[in-house]
């Protein structure tokens, strides 16, 4: 069974975000970028399902500029076998990635598609159900475990009530939760060796895939600033507050 993972080239985590002077984006010229934590979840999910025997080949695949290829060969020091990158610089929303994975779909046949949960710049929370959409696959999100017990996968994932558990058929199209596991350190002997694997690129015209933007960015400003907390002598006046200044009750 092969597993297709797709990874995102983002902003790191411990980045304070800063936006543009003119409004128009994200500042992100000498940032720090590194792969999205979601998508390391991910791809060392599939790399374990390898290493049990459960999977054959391990695809990674990222979307957008040629930088990307680094996002990658971090996906291919963690375990994955080959990479594919869909370089393009026309700005990727969750739609259209979902129609570039589904091409790689098509022409992989892949056994399982992981993602990420949601990617930590734009928060969407769309690609993966999409894409279940997209390919008319079973899908299950915000996995917290994974199992294999015939030709379905079970999926364990975190609800209000408590845990709820999925049994899907593959092919299934997965996306994963934080506690689903702890990825692993990469190494500099592993970083050496995936150098030499294959990455290939493409582009969405490659694939017959149209990325143009459906969207328009209006505007990007930062989040307005907290105000400092107050003290109150009793629940007396921490109600009138309430009422009258927070408008809450």
């Amino acid at each position: 069974m092969k597993i297709i993972v797709a990874v995102k080239r983002v902003v790191d985590y411990n980045v304070k975000v800063r936006v543009l002077a003119d409004g128009s984006g994200v500042d992100t010229k000498n940032v720090k970028m590194s792969m999205n934590p979601f998508d390391e979840i991910a791809i060392e999910e599939a790399v374990r399902l390898k290493e049990r025997g459960l999977a054959s080949e391990v695809i990674a695949v990222s979307c957008g500029l040629g930088q990307c290829q680094e996002t990658l060969r971090t996906a291919l020091a963690i375990g994955a076998d080959r990479a594919v990158l869909v370089e393009t610089d026309t700005e990727l929303q969750p739609l259209a990635v979902a129609k570039l994975l589904k091409a790689l779909v098509v022409r992989e046949q892949p056994g399982l598609v992981i993602l990420g949960k949601q990617a930590i710049d734009d928060d969407a929370n769309q690609t993966g159900q999409m894409l279940a959409a997209l390919t008319q696959l079973p899908q299950a999100t915000c996995a917290s475990k994974v199992e294999f017990q015939g030709g379905n996968v079970q999926v364990t994932r975190e609800i209000d009530g408590g845990q709820e558990v999925l049994s899907l058929l593959l092919p299934a199209v997965l996306t994963t939760d934080l506690r689903l596991n702890e990825p692993r350190y990469v190494t500099l002997p592993n970083i050496m060796k995936a150098k030499k694997k294959p990455l290939e690129t493409v582009t969405p015209a490659e694939l017959g895939v149209d990325v143009a933007p459906r969207l328009v960015t209006l505007k990007v400003v930062e989040p307005a600033g907290r105000k400092p907390g107050v003290l109150v002598a009793d629940v007396a006046t921490l109600l009138d507050k309430l009422k009258n200044e927070a408008k809450v009750i």
